[in-house]
């Protein structure tokens, strides 16, 4: 524990209830036969048979108790898993690195998880859209509830293209991400940067951006103006200001809402290797 703080007499009152209430041997053996589905009765080939009417339940709660505010943040999230598992992925860049995938989307400013998809290979629960491809067809689901209602989407390269963003520029949703330079539509740079300068291209309704800080960051916009803002650090060799565009700046500092929501997770997790996938998945919540 990082922080410790004073119980209180509501809090101990609840541990003395559980320890009343429920003895260690009972709870072990409903742990142990806890199940989410009849085996009888449901798809043979859903992968995610075992959980799907719970998580689907839980998922359309979150929809209903909480109302965004403007920016919201899609991104991936690993859930720790290293037993046998059909569509168990392995993401070296993440903390985990193995386990069951999710689509997250969040509210920015709070934190909440609105909506997630869980990631089951050919099968898993989206909507296919024409000409946006897998990642665009993440996105659009998971945002069908919240288009035209003037939200800003913060993603990362995987999902970020012209393509997707002109796409929810017209249901009236603005997008912000980091983008592949090879994507089809994006504009050329073509002259080479020095450190912490940056490159603008605009069509009217986007804005590319490439800036060059300690490597080529090309960054996607529909919502930020062209410009640079300060970040609040002062340059030791100049005694400046350091600036940086203003969609870098605003993607820094919300991009982060999915990690935000692993760490606060992470603090209750206390599953151990043995558990099944299933139950580990509905744990938290």
């Amino acid at each position: 524990m990082v922080k410790w703080a004073p119980t209180s007499i509501p809090e101990m009152y609840t541990f003395l209830a559980s320890v009343l209430l429920m003895g260690m041997d009972c709870l072990l053996i409903l742990l142990r036969c806890l199940h989410f589905a009849n085996n009888t009765t449901e798809m043979f080939n859903d992968p995610l048979k075992k959980i799907r009417k719970v998580f689907s339940a839980l998922t359309s709660s979150f929809r209903r108790n909480f109302l965004p505010y403007r920016d919201l943040c899609l991104d991936e999230s690993l859930m720790k898993w290293k037993g046998r598992l059909a569509f168990r992925q392995f993401i070296p860049s993440k903390r985990n690195r193995s386990g069951v995938k999710f689509f997250v989307l969040c509210d920015v400013l709070t934190g909440y998880v609105q909506d997630m998809i869980i990631y089951s290979g050919s099968t898993t629960d989206i909507q296919h859209y024409q000409g946006l491809g897998i990642s665009g067809s993440v996105v659009m689901t998971l945002l069908a509830p919240y288009l035209s209602k003037g939200h800003v989407l913060y993603v990362d390269n995987w999902y970020s293209s012209p393509t997707l963003f002109q796409h929810l520029l017209s249901l009236g949703t603005g997008a912000c991400g980091t983008v592949r330079p090879n994507r089809k539509e994006m504009p050329t740079f073509t002259k080479k940067k020095t450190k912490r300068e940056a490159d603008f291209r605009e069509n009217g309704s986007q804005l590319a951006v490439k800036w060059h800080d300690k490597r080529d960051v090309h960054v996607l916009t529909t919502v930020h103006p062209t410009g640079m803002a300060a970040t609040g650090k002062i340059d030791h060799i100049t005694g400046q200001q350091k600036m940086k565009p203003v969609c870098v700046l605003e993607y820094n500092r919300k991009n982060g809402a999915v990690d935000k929501a692993d760490m606060m997770t992470g603090f209750l997790e206390c599953t151990r290797k043995s558990t099944k996938w299933y139950k580990k998945v509905l744990s938290p919540a």
